[in-house]
Order: structure tokens, then C-alpha cells, then sequence
């Protein structure tokens, strides 16, 4: 019997959850004085869990090429002059 994909790489089991534990979201809760020592632990309020896609780099590969492209504009001047 073969492992499944999700088990062979080391990091699998740490990514992305969208379901919070109630420990979690007690914490989180806590973070937003939403909730206090006092409070129920049954029928908590829903919390927002979004993943964050911090690292994306679309937007600078434009302007490179703007740069480029004054840079080369700069240079051909002088070789001419």
C-alpha cells in the first residue's frame, strides 16, 4: 500500500487551516477583547481565519522593465553624442 501525497512532505499537516479549534479561537477572540474570563466556552462568536498571501511580488516586475527601458533610452544618447 502506497503513502499518501499529503504525508510524505515534512510541512504537510502545517498548512492553511480554515476550521479554528476552540482554544484557537478563544485566543483570537482574546486578541480582539471579544471575549472574557468570565464568558461561556459554548456558542462562541465566528472568528475570521484568512490566510494571508504575504510574498507575491506581480507588481514589481513591470516597473524592472520600465527601468530597463529608461536606462537604455539614458545610454543611447551618450553613444551617439
Amino acid at each position: 500500500m502506497s503513502i499518501d501525497r499529503s504525508l510524505k512532505i515534512k510541512g504537510a499537516l502545517s498548512r492553511h487551516r480554515n476550521v479554528l479549534t476552540r482554544a484557537e479561537r478563544i485566543e483570537r477572540l482574546k486578541d480582539e477583547e471579544r471575549w472574557s474570563e468570565g464568558d461561556s466556552l459554548q456558542g462562541l462568536p465566528k472568528v475570521a481565519h484568512r490566510k494571508s498571501h504575504a510574498g507575491r511580488k506581480e507588481k514589481e516586475a513591470p516597473a524592472k522593465e520600465v527601468a530597463t527601458e529608461a536606462a537604455v533610452e539614458a545610454e543611447a544618447p551618450k553613444a551617439e553624442g
